[in-house]
C-alpha cells in the first residue's frame, strides 16, 4: 500500500504536470520525479507536442542517481511502441529503480495494465494509489479517454446577488484585476475557449491571453452557434457537440448566460469558477439562464467546493461535479 510519504510525492509529481498543460497536447500533461534517500535525483514532465514524455526527462535528469531508487508518476507509464519514440514502460525497467508508485492507471487499452506489468516483470516493486491530485491533474485525458469529450470548465464572474451586468448590459468591470488575472491564467491552461453567441455578437471579444510572457497560450476559440463566423472562430452547435473536438482536453466556457445554461442543462460542466464581486447591482441581467430544473431536489448533491480563495477584493469558489456525463 502507498504510504501517507508516497502520496505526498504524488502530488508534487502532480503538480510538476501543470507545467505541460496545454502545451503537451495531444498528449495527457505527466508529472515524474525519482526519489533516492530521501532526496529528488531526477524530475520531469511531458515536453511541448507530449515528447519527450516525463519519465524520460525525469530519467535523464537522473542518470545513475536513479539506480535503486523510487521513480513517482501520475499516469502509468505507456507500454506503446509508436513512431514518435520508445516506450516508457521499456525505459523505466531498464533504468535500474527499485521501485514505482503510479497515481492513475491509463485507460488507453494499448497500455492500461500492460506497462505495470512489465516494471514488475523487470523486477520492480510496484504501487498503484488511485491518487486524487494526480486524476485531477490528468482531468482532461481522463474525460476524453472516459467519457468521450473535454473537460469542461464554466467560468462565472458576478455580483453578490448573482448578476453579470446591468439591466442594460453593462458589465465591464464587475470583478477587479486580480480576479482578470486569474481568468487569464485559466484561459492559457485551456485547449479551447467557447463563449455564447449572444456574448459574441453583442461584445466581439478577444478570448485571448493577456499576462506577460504567456501571450503565445491563447486558446482555439469557439461560438456556441449555428451561424457563420469570422476566420479564426469556430461554431459549435450544441453542447453535446464537444464529443467531436479532437486533440482538445480542457474547454473553458467564459459565458454569457443562456451558454451556461446550455451546458449546465446537458451535464457538460465538470468544475465551476464563480468570481464574486462585493457588489449588489438588483434587477440585472442573471449570471445563468434557465437549466430546466422543475425539482428543487434534483439541484442538491451535484457539487462539492474544492477551493475558496480572495484575488483582491473579490471571492473565487472552486466546485466541481460529482457525477459527470458522457457525450
Amino acid at each position: 500500500m502507498p504510504t501517507s510519504g508516497d502520496r505526498r510525492w504524488l502530488a508534487a509529481a502532480a503538480a510538476l504536470a501543470e507545467r505541460a498543460r496545454p502545451l503537451s497536447r495531444p498528449n495527457p500533461g505527466v508529472g515524474a520525479i525519482i526519489v533516492s534517500d530521501g532526496a529528488v535525483v531526477g524530475r520531469g514532465w511531458t515536453q511541448p507536442g507530449g515528447r519527450p514524455h516525463a519519465e524520460a526527462v525525469a530519467l535523464d535528469h537522473a542518470g545513475d542517481a536513479a539506480r535503486g531508487g523510487t521513480l513517482y508518476v501520475t499516469l502509468e507509464p505507456c507500454a506503446h511502441r509508436s513512431e514518435r519514440g520508445p516506450a516508457c514502460a521499456d525505459r523505466v525497467a531498464g533504468a535500474g529503480l527499485a521501485r514505482a508508485v503510479v497515481g492513475v492507471r491509463d485507460p488507453d487499452p494499448r497500455t492500461s495494465g500492460r506497462g505495470l506489468q512489465r516494471l514488475r516483470d523487470a523486477g520492480m516493486a510496484v504501487e498503484l494509489a488511485d491518487e486524487s491530485a494526480c486524476r485531477a491533474s490528468l482531468a482532461g485525458f481522463l474525460c476524453q479517454k472516459e467519457l468521450g469529450r473535454p473537460h469542461v470548465t464554466l467560468k462565472l464572474g458576478m455580483s453578490l446577488d448573482g448578476c453579470i451586468a446591468l439591466a442594460s448590459g453593462e458589465s465591464r468591470w464587475i470583478t477587479g484585476p486580480e480576479a482578470r488575472a486569474h481568468v487569464h491564467r485559466e484561459r492559457a491552461r485551456a485547449d479551447a475557449i467557447l463563449v455564447g453567441g449572444g456574448t459574441f455578437r453583442a461584445d466581439l471579444p478577444l478570448l485571448d491571453v493577456r499576462l506577460p510572457g504567456l501571450e503565445h497560450r491563447s486558446p482555439v476559440r469557439f461560438v456556441l452557434t449555428r451561424g457563420e463566423l469570422p476566420e479564426g472562430w469556430t461554431a459549435l452547435p450544441n453542447p453535446a457537440a464537444i464529443g467531436e473536438m479532437a486533440e482538445i482536453q480542457h474547454l473553458f466556457v467564459e459565458g454569457g448566460a443562456q451558454a451556461a445554461a446550455a451546458f449546465l442543462a446537458a451535464e457538460r460542466v465538470d468544475r465551476l469558477l464563480i468570481y464574486r464581486a462585493p457588489i449588489l447591482i438588483g434587477a440585472g441581467r442573471l449570471g445563468v439562464g434557465d437549466i430546466g430544473l422543475t425539482d428543487l431536489g434534483a439541484a442538491h448533491g451535484r457539487w462539492r467546493m474544492v477551493d475558496r480563495r480572495m484575488l483582491g477584493s473579490d471571492t473565487l469558489d472552486v466546485y466541481e461535479r460529482l457525477r459527470c456525463s458522457p457525450e
